[in-house]
């Protein structure tokens, strides 16, 4: 397994695991926090995608657990209009932050790089 997605959106996950396979690459779809968190136990070197509009998520306490839990890349998307969200994940240590259009955008082209486990994967820390 090269990823987790926090993601309920089911047409979404879709979209973005079909990208993944296309590449050679697996993500597992969890629709809970919980359910993200189960399947980070002795998974691994993973990379993380989150979905920031997730309802079960809160930014504030997911962060560290996932910074303990020593995942790789940690890649957030959310609506654009939602600038304290992303303001947030990018604060808490996400290395990547992206509007959802801009994440659509380019799914395609770098998907397979936000599930790379071999590359650096050093957060970029508190803006």
């Amino acid at each position: 397994m090269n990823g987790l997605l926090l993601s309920d959106d089911l047409i979404f996950s879709s979209r973005i695991t079909a990208t993944a396979r296309a590449h050679n690459r697996a993500v597992m779809v969890c629709k809970t926090v919980d359910q993200l968190l189960a399947k980070l136990t002795g998974s691994g070197s993973v990379n993380v995608i989150l979905d920031l509009n997730n309802p079960t998520l809160d930014i504030a306490t997911i962060f560290p657990v996932l910074q303990s839990a020593a995942v790789g890349k940690i890649v957030a998307y959310c609506s654009h209009v939602d600038a304290e969200r992303i303001k947030a994940a990018k604060e808490a240590g996400c290395n990547l932050v992206l509007a959802r259009s801009q994440f659509v955008a380019k799914l395609e082209t770098d998907l397979a790089t936000w599930l790379d486990t071999t590359s650096s994967a050093t957060p970029v820390g508190p803006a």
